[in-house]
Order: C-alpha cells, then sequence, then structure tokens
C-alpha cells in the first residue's frame, strides 16, 4: 500500500486534533488491564511471603507502580478472563560475555525464563536479571533481587516512544521546509507549525538570548520544546506511556542544556563565577564555590521540575480512577471519579505544553547569561562619557 504525502500531513493533522480529546478518557482504565496481571503477579507473591491476602489498595498501588516503570513489551490492552496480552514484544539487547539480541517475547511478560546462549535471564519488575534453568532469583532484606544484572541496551517501550516522535518531528519539519519552496506562507500542516515556532522564537529566543545570537540556539529550542510536548501528550493516550516521566530521561535532555550552555559560555560568563568584578577579594574566595555549584543547580531544577510535574499528573488521575474499584458503592464513587479524572485531565493538557514552554524558557534563559555581554564600572573610559546638559 502507498500513501501519498498529502495523506500523511491529513493524518498527522488528525492526530494532533485528536491526542487532546483521547486525553479526556486517559490512560489509566486501558492501561490497568494492560498491566493487571503484572501488579496482580507482584501483590499475590507480596501476599504469600506475609501470609496476608492482597487487597485492592495493594492492586492498585502496584499497577501505579507498574505504570510508571518501563516495559520491555508494547501492551494496548489486555484480558484478564482469558489471560491474554494484545500488543507487540520488543527487541531485548544485553552485553553479557558478548552481545545477546533476542525478542521479549521469550519472557512472556515476566512468567518464563529466557535462554539465550547456555545463558538464562529473568525479568522482574521491568529489570533483566541472570539466573539459572529454574528461575532463581535472591532477594535482600528490602525484597530486591541481588542477582547479577547484565548491561540492558534494550529497545524498550519508552526508546521506542522517542524514537517514533523523532521521526514525527523530523518528517513535520521537513514538510515544513519544503512547503516554503511554494511561497513565502506554508501550506498543509506548516501553517499550524509557523506559529508554534514564531512563538518559541519571539517569546522564549530572543528575550533571553538576544537578537544577535538567538539563531544559533534555534534548533535545539524548537527540537526540545516540540520534543517534550508532542511525549506529554501521548503520554495522556490510552497507549500508557510515561517518557517524560522517567528520571533518566530528564536527566538526560538537562545534560543537553548544561553542556550547550558551558561549551557557548564566554569569558565574562566564567569571570562571573570565578572572579566576580566589582566584588572584595575576600567575597570573591566565598562567592566562588557557591557560584561553581549553581551551574550545576540550574540543571537539577531543569530535570526536577519536569520528572516531578508529569509523574504527580500520572498518578493523581490514575489514583482518581481507582476510586472506582477501591470503592464499595459504585453508583456514588463512578461519577465522582469520573468528573474529577475529566477535571484533572484538562489540567493535564495544560501542563503538557506548559512543562515543554517552561524547560525550552529556563533552558533559553540559561544560555542566554552564558552568551550575553556584561558591561561593568571599569570598563567605561570617563573621557568618552557625554558631559550632563545643565539647564
Amino acid at each position: 500500500m502507498v500513501f501519498s504525502v498529502k495523506s500523511l500531513k491529513i493524518a498527522l493533522a488528525t492526530l494532533f486534533a485528536v491526542v487532546p480529546f483521547m486525553a479526556m478518557a486517559n490512560s489509566v482504565q486501558d492501561s490497568l488491564q494492560a498491566h493487571n496481571q503484572e501488579a496482580a503477579h507482584a501483590v499475590e507473591h507480596h501476599a504469600t511471603e506475609s501470609h496476608e491476602p492482597a487487597s485492592k489498595k495493594d492492586e492498585v498501588a502496584a499497577f501505579i507502580d507498574h505504570h510508571l516503570q518501563d516495559a520491555h513489551d508494547f501492551v494496548f490492552f489486555s484480558d484478564k478472563a482469558e489471560g491474554k496480552h494484545y500488543g507487540f514484544p520488543l527487541p531485548v539487547i544485553l552485553f553479557d560475555n558478548g552481545l545477546k539480541i533476542f525478542s521479549s517475547s521469550k519472557f512472556h511478560h515476566g512468567k518464563e525464563i529466557a535462554e539465550v546462549d547456555g545463558n538464562y535471564y529473568a525479568l522482574h519488575h521491568g529489570k533483566i536479571y541472570k539466573t539459572d534453568a529454574q528461575g532463581t532469583l535472591n532477594f535482600d532484606e528490602h525484597h530486591h533481587p541481588t542477582n547479577e544484572k547484565p548491561l540492558d541496551f534494550s529497545i524498550t517501550k519508552n526508546v521506542l516512544s522517542m524514537l517514533v516522535v523523532a521521526g514525527l518531528m523530523f518528517f513535520m519539519f521537513v514538510s515544513m521546509a519544503k512547503s516554503y519552496k511554494k511561497g513565502p506562507i506554508p501550506t498543509g500542516f506548516g501553517r499550524i507549525l509557523e506559529p508554534l515556532i514564531i512563538f518559541v522564537r519571539e517569546e522564549i529566543a530572543i528575550p533571553n538570548i538576544g537578537e544577535k545570537k538567538y539563531r544559533k540556539y534555534m534548533g535545539y529550542l524548537l527540537t526540545v520544546f516540540f520534543f517534550i510536548w508532542i511525549l506529554n501528550l501521548i503520554g495522556m493516550t490510552p497507549i500508557g506511556i510515561n517518557v517524560t516521566g522517567n528520571i533518566s530521561v530528564t536527566v538526560c535532555l538537562a545534560l543537553f542544556t548544561y553542556f550547550i550552555t558551558q561549551f557557548s559560555a564566554n569569558k565574562d560568563y566564567w569571570k562571573h563565577i570565578f572572579w566576580m568584578p566589582d566584588v572584595p577579594v575576600a567575597m570573591k574566595i566565598i562567592l566562588m564555590p557557591i557560584e561553581i555549584l549553581g551551574t550545576l543547580t540550574k540543571p537539577f531544577a531543569l530535570l526536577i521540575r519536569l520528572f516531578a510535574n508529569i509523574t504527580a499528573g500520572h498518578v493523581v488521575i490514575m489514583s482518581l480512577i481507582a476510586m472506582i474499584f477501591v470503592g464499595q458503592n459504585l453508583a456514588a464513587d463512578m461519577p465522582i471519579s469520573i468528573g474529577l479524572t475529566l477535571f484533572i485531565s484538562v489540567i493535564e493538557l495544560l501542563v503538557a505544553f506548559l512543562q515543554a514552554f517552561i524547560f525550552t524558557m529556563l533552558s533559553s534563559l540559561f544560555i542566554g547569561m552564558a552568551v550575553q555581554e556584561h558591561h561593568h564600572a571599569e570598563d567605561h573610559d570617563p573621557h568618552t562619557e557625554e558631559e550632563p546638559i545643565i539647564i
């Protein structure tokens, strides 16, 4: 089957139009079915250890914990009655005395042991551990496995989602660039992208970096803005993706901003860190370690803000929907739970855009602080100053 460029643009525009409405239904109901068996398995194991029956609250807590984690397979929904999962496996890439590549279907959603080249691997809470043919896992006092973990370079659900979003962004911007060949006004989906790009340029890049130097960093700012925003929107769909709520992803994004800032910094920036002008020498020595620490706290604030807000949104929405399953009176709990969930979902639509905007704005602010030219009192030549006019 052949798809035309026009049909792909229409499909892309439809996706952006439909995603907010899909968020109203939220990801929890379908994701609850997708992860129900894995969560129930963890709760059942805990109940066996403590010889206590698993409660609905334990099941909900286990589900929320598993939903926020990454996965080695992509499950759209599950049939609890038949015990079937509908989705597709992802490639597992391990480095353990050589490269090991196999499908995650060998784990059968964590129920079986994968044997590869005489080595045995077990999947436990989204992590892969080395084990024996019987799947023996040793635990510490906190019930954490102590088995050796191979180096895992697998294409997980989060990695696949980021690759898809990267490909989507590439198609969006290439299509927009080609549309300018037909005239000064973009056509098709470019009409939606152009106001957003102008917004990033006029409201974020130029005010914080300056008109002379902003163009050099526009590529990064546009990339990080659309990358975070699209991932946030997809995370609100029933697919159940939580990429920007993963601390490793936000750390990586913050590191990009940090390295770009440090390598773009001019001599004035470093002078203000190591030997501040117009400050007594004693204070310079005291302030120097504080300023150095400040260069690290800025990216830390970036990664924590994005991670905490997205994770909190997922937890709140899932907890509200869980009221239906935990409460005893469904007739009373269901309308309240659905109403609150719809309300929070609308707020999350704003948060999805707001977090992308804040991350991009602060990144541009940090870059602007590093590249701007500073003017100090000692730099002024008194002979060149204009004389005051006396009236």
